[in-house]
């Protein structure tokens, strides 16, 4: 069970590791795009392309559906980036239900585990595999593997470096259960009362830049939400879109968000202690680009 291009690493790896893959379960075919055509989940193509049975429900309660999945008899459901599960879903399966979440559960629970790591500042992530129970990303674990994020990594580094991690991760979650050589930790035992780090669905209002941060702040959210949903500010009243930018240490003298720029290779915003010197961007209306070709284009500055 699985939608996007994360899940797809997953599945495949299931499928050349030999596995019987009864079913695969995906979202509806959504509209897309300007001619608003028929797009099928990147899971759907794959499945189609690789000959599998494929389901996709709109609601998961849905008779019709609960009795084509009990039809496939399947010993265990897997699931990777998909959607909650009710309890008649998860429970179906003779061996249970797991899921691979991109963190180091019990932190980051939650929609956007990799994107929140790095805005977080942190150094280190991971993935992590578990059986499914009521509440979201609280089951028993039962494999971790940790990876260690570059000071430089975007959420899309990180999203594939994951993606390649627990692909493998899932496969040894998967040949321990058949062979029944594991063990389940749960995970209120894990946090030692630490105080948890969460990890919810990111809104418009989450990537907009607050200039007043220190700006290493600034910078992990820049890349933390990049390439995906993208952190933005405004310059001259438009919407602009920052991929990349570079920390630049030192008393800024002005105040914060405000930018100083040569008119030809440096846009460099005021944080609370240093500048961001943008180097990837796209304003409202034009295409994504580089901060030297945006400039040789933009007379918004004369």
């Amino acid at each position: 069970m699985g939608t996007p291009e994360f899940a797809v690493a997953s599945l495949d790896a299931l499928v050349k590791a030999g596995f019987e893959v009864v079913g695969v379960i995906t979202a509806p075919d959504k509209p897309a795009g300007r001619g608003q055509k028929l797009s099928e989940s990147a899971v759907k193509q794959y499945a189609v392309a690789n000959s599998l049975m494929v389901l996709q429900p709109e609601k998961l309660k849905n008779p019709e559906f609960l009795a084509e999945l009990m039809a496939l008899k399947a010993d265990l459901q897997v699931v990777v980036a998909f959607r909650m599960l009710p309890e008649v879903v998860w429970a179906m399966p003779p061996k249970g239900t797991i899921n691979l979440h991109a963190s180091l559960l019990p932190n980051y629970r939650g929609a956007a585990p990799i994107n929140w790591a790095i805005i977080n500042g942190e150094k280190q992530s991971g993935v992590t595999t578990f059986f499914l129970k009521q509440d979201i990303d609280t089951g028993d674990v039962l494999f971790s593997e940790s990876v260690n994020i570059k000071p430089d990594d975007t959420a899309g580094d990180l999203h594939d470096e994951l993606m390649a991690v627990g692909a493998g991760l899932l496969v040894k979650t998967v040949k321990a259960i058949v062979s029944g050589d594991y063990k389940e930790q749960a995970q209120d035992s894990m946090t030692a009362g630490a105080k948890l780090k969460h990890a919810p669905k990111i809104f418009k209002e989450d990537c907009l830049i607050d200039f007043n941060q220190p700006a290493e702040q600034v910078y992990n959210r820049i890349r933390g939400l990049s390439p995906y949903p993208t952190a933005y500010t405004f310059l001259n009243g438009k919407l602009l879109k920052i991929f990349k930018a570079e920390l630049l240490p030192g008393e800024p003298g002005i105040s914060a968000g405000s930018f100083l720029t040569d008119n030809k290779t440096y846009l460099k915003f005021a944080c609370a202690d240093g500048f961001m010197s943008v180097m990837d961007i796209q304003l409202e209306g034009k295409k994504r680009m580089g901060i030297e070709e945006f400039l040789r284009g933009y007379s918004g500055f004369h």
